[in-house]
């Protein structure tokens, strides 16, 4: 068998025509998406950090060269939906361009990013909800806050060992159901979200920006320290590379393609539109929370934007913040929820995974059985699993995804020049090379530790490949006809 066999474009074509999930994103909807998968709790604490260690108030030039580095990923994701407007995103696109093995590669390592990271989201998503209760007098049982393998410390100092984390598992559920109820359902309430954090964040801004102590953008770019990535034009760069994870989101978009209207003209909107109206957010909040505090005082500081929030009378922005973060929270675990149920319904479709994940409700219109799946899946990791573990195996992921499918752009434009293409990446080759460089330039900033969990991941997925999937691919059987 062929392990590098590759899924015809005519086949794509009529799986983007064939009947099966209910259309109804539009260009707004899809910025939506993009939103509410990029905007989280990054915002609010990655910006300190970066200000603090490395980049001093140049954090909001470190914000401008990380979008730049997405964008030349976003651009080559607009190229190859708009030519493949089908459902699965980066695995549908290494399918037609570098392979089945590569795409079952891609396939699996989404898991990280989707399912994976929407267990280490519901696990902080249950910490803020937590707090916030406790702002309104509630308290809940620490036990079942926390997962067996954690404890929490109890106000009167004594420890207290974890069973389950009910909050992070309810979280979880409740929008697996709200999924498989529809997408038009699943897009109204992620629209209602987006709009409510997107509105706290422009709070924040606007009452700050009267609070701004114009003394502290002096030096813009602090004098670097002696050592790389400490402040200097070198911090900027640094800087950039801790917020980069900030922008991770804006890829789920490419994963709703079989449920967008008219997607070769509305995807290119959704990606490269929810990008742009990110990068304008997260300049003006750095912008403000550096004229607000000195980026001295961020360096150790666990929750500067609390602390900036402290010099203004007005006690009620942390309340407001907390509830900003939750919706950011919940509106990332929808979208990466939506996302894993669509790849692995595109898996099951090409005969990868069960049948079963391909079974679309004949009412609601959703691969309901891949939700149910991911909602099991997803709640054990989100009750169980320290959120540590969760996290540090998630960003890798994405940043594989980004790498195949910038190559992918550049292997279709040399091997099918004729394809049509609704949106074409500009300066090819350059704009995919660049896209691969700092993409895998961020990968191995991760460490040697997140490097041995992707192998090990990747070595699981690939003997479920060679035990299953190879042998029920629809590709492999088409090909020995």
């Amino acid at each position: 068998m062929e392990l590098f066999v590759t899924k015809r474009l005519d086949s794509l074509d009529a799986a983007a025509d064939k009947p099966g999930l209910k259309r109804h994103l539009g260009p707004f909807g899809l910025i939506a998406l993009g939103v509410g998968m990029i905007v989280g709790a990054g915002l609010f604490s990655l910006t300190g950090i970066a200000a603090g260690a490395n980049a001093g108030p140049a954090v909001t030039l470190s914000f401008l060269v990380a979008a730049l580095g997405c964008a030349f990923a976003g651009m080559c994701y607009s190229e190859l939906s708009t030519m493949i407007p089908v459902s699965g995103s980066a695995y549908t696109y290494a399918y037609a361009t570098l392979g089945e093995l590569v795409a079952w590669i891609i396939g699996w390592d989404l898991v990280l990013e989707y399912a994976v990271g929407a267990s280490a989201v519901a696990v902080s998503w249950s910490k803020y909800a937590l707090s916030l209760l406790h702002d309104f007098g509630i308290a809940f049982p620490a036990a079942l806050t926390i997962g067996p393998f954690e404890t929490v410390k109890l106000a009167g100092g004594a420890t207290q060992s974890g069973a389950i984390n009910l909050p992070a598992i309810f979280v979880v559920v409740a929008l697996s159901l709200l999924l498989m109820r529809g997408i038009r359902e699943s897009s109204s309430v992620n629209n209602v979200i987006v709009v409510i954090k997107l509105a706290i964040v422009a709070v924040f801004v606007a009452v700050g920006f009267s609070y701004i102590d114009w003394h502290n953008y002096t030096p813009f770019i602090p004098p670097n320290a002696g050592t790389f990535g400490e402040y200097g034009w070198s911090g900027v760069l640094r800087g950039a590379g801790v917020i980069f994870f900030a922008y991770i989101g804006f890829d789920a978009v490419s994963t709703a393609a079989q449920e967008t209207r008219n997607p070769q003209r509305t995807m290119p909107i959704g990606i490269l539109g929810s990008l742009a109206l990110c990068t304008v957010l997260y300049v003006a909040f750095a912008f403000v929370l550096t004229g607000m505090l000195n980026y001295a005082q961020m360096k150790g500081d666990a929750a500067p934007v609390a602390t900036a929030i402290d010099r203004t009378p007005f006690p009620w922005l942390q309340m407001l913040i907390k509830i900003g973060i939750l919706c950011g929270f919940t509106s990332v675990i929808l979208v990466a929820l939506l996302g894993q149920s669509r790849v692995a319904f595109s898996m099951a479709e090409d005969g990868l995974l069960p049948r079963g994940f391909a079974r679309v409700h004949p009412r609601w219109r959703t691969p309901w059985r891949a939700n149910l799946a991911f909602m099991v899946f997803g709640s054990l990791l989100a009750g169980f699993v320290p959120i540590s573990l969760l996290a540090h195996m998630t960003s890798i992921g994405t940043l594989l995804a980004f790498v195949i499918v910038c190559a992918g752009v550049l292997v279709l434009r040399r091997t099918r020049p004729d394809l049509p293409r609704p949106y074409r990446t500009p300066l090819v080759p350059l704009v995919p090379i660049l896209g691969i460089l700092t993409c895998a330039t961020m990968m191995v900033s991760l460490g040697p530790a997140n490097w041995w969990r992707l192998v090990v991941w990747l070595a699981i997925g690939l003997v479920i490949y060679f035990l299953y999937g190879r042998s029920h691919s629809r590709a492999q059987a088409q090909a020995a006809e």
